[in-house]
């Protein structure tokens, strides 16, 4: 019987030692400070392409514009975009740029702590000093908003944010929007956009069961919040459906597909909060990168053999 006490205690203490530890685990990088000045129209327009309108506002519910947007119900729980305008108690008036920078780009609060992957920071990883100062410019004119959607609703054990410590280290992927040498400018632009602020493989890549992306891209997803689905936008299959880069930049602005029909559920407010706010070239290069698989090597000697 004292055996078992004892196991008991020491089980529970290596759990407790190892929840603590967990908690004083530090993440993150240290950054230098952001002193640049933010152009507020460019900041408007990436946050337009990176969805920050489309999910931190519940459009539905006529909410206003960044004040939270929609739940969104996974096997995990529910999350709830926050209130994002510049409201000192339930937005992010007391935030600075490199709080900002540090959410966007690692994915941790202000206070250190890690923040769910339901919020797709590994698409803005590859955001410089100068989209940060942007954004932010922007969203000091946002008029702030005194009030939240509610709170997320996780169960346990992934209630247990420190638990994401371990989650990052293991089944974060950081998206790879970085040009690639011998291809066009047109198709640079798009894989920026495609792979980093337009985070396209969030909905249209598959999930693992602790919620890492695959590292297979872009070959649809089944599992989306509230049970809807995002198909492949691979090369293949866009082509198979009988995508062309016009009828995909067409749809991107418009939302009607080569068949005449209308993009709905989640691809539908993509459209309507973010793509369409787009220029013809950004969209026309998104279309171009995605109908175009096969990137070219980077490395000088692969270079020369495709030459």
């Amino acid at each position: 019987m004292r055996g078992l006490l004892r196991s008991v205690i020491l089980l529970a203490a290596l759990t407790g030692g190892g929840y603590a530890g967990l908690r004083a685990w530090p993440i993150g990088e240290d950054a230098s400070r952001i002193t640049l000045d933010g152009d507020a129209r460019r900041g408007a327009y990436l946050a337009r392409a990176a969805g920050c309108v489309a999910c931190h506002t519940d459009t539905a519910a006529q909410g206003p514009a960044m004040s939270g947007g929609a739940p969104l119900d996974t096997p995990f729980g529910s999350f709830v975009p926050p209130n994002i305008t510049p409201d000192f108690t339930h937005g992010i008036g007391g935030w600075s740029k490199d709080d900002l920078a540090r959410a966007l780009r690692e994915g941790i609060s202000p206070d250190g702590q890690p923040y769910y992957p339901a919020f797709p920071f590994e698409f803005y990883a590859g955001f410089s000093d100068q989209d940060i100062a942007d954004l932010w410019a922007a969203l000091a004119t946002v008029p702030p908003v005194a009030e939240t959607r509610g709170k997320n609703d996780m169960r346990f054990p992934f209630s247990m944010r420190s638990g994401l410590k371990l989650w990052r280290a293991t089944a974060l992927l950081e998206a790879e929007s970085a040009p690639v040498l011998g291809r066009s400018d047109d198709w640079n632009r798009g894989r920026e956009l495609v792979e980093g602020a337009a985070h396209c493989g969030a909905c249209h890549t598959g999930r693992g069961l602790l919620g890492g992306l695959d590292a297979d891209s872009f070959g649809g997803n089944d599992d989306l919040p509230g049970g809807s689905a995002a198909p492949s936008i691979r090369a293949a299959d866009l082509k198979e459906d009988g995508w062309t880069a016009s009828a995909l930049a067409y749809a991107l602005e418009t939302g009607i597909t080569p068949s005449g029909d209308v993009f709905g559920g989640s691809m539908a407010e993509v459209v309507e909060q973010g793509t369409s706010f787009l220029d013809e070239a950004d969209r026309r290069a998104i279309a171009t990168y995605l109908l175009d698989a096969a990137p070219v090597p980077s490395d000088p000697d692969a270079l020369a053999q495709l030459r």
